[in-house]
């Protein structure tokens, strides 16, 4: 399993990539922003469970289920 930071910079990577003021780009920022300041993987999915608005905590879930089970 990778740890939060390995994490924190494939969600970046996805972020860089996305469209500027897309959802996708903000679900990944999200992502990586928590990872990156986090202590494990579940304080991270903790955290990312507030995040707002909806749809962003939506795609920000999605995207961190996908990267977490990788």
């Amino acid at each position: 399993m990778r740890d939060n930071l390995d994490l924190a910079a494939s969600a970046q990577q996805l972020a860089d990539a996305a469209p500027t003021g897309s959802i996708d780009r903000a679900a990944a920022s999200s992502v990586a922003i928590t990872l990156a300041t986090t202590r494990d993987i579940n304080d991270a999915r903790h955290t990312l469970d507030g995040l707002s608005p909806e749809e962003v905590r939506r795609a920000a879930l999605e995207l961190f289920d996908r990267l977490s089970a990788s």
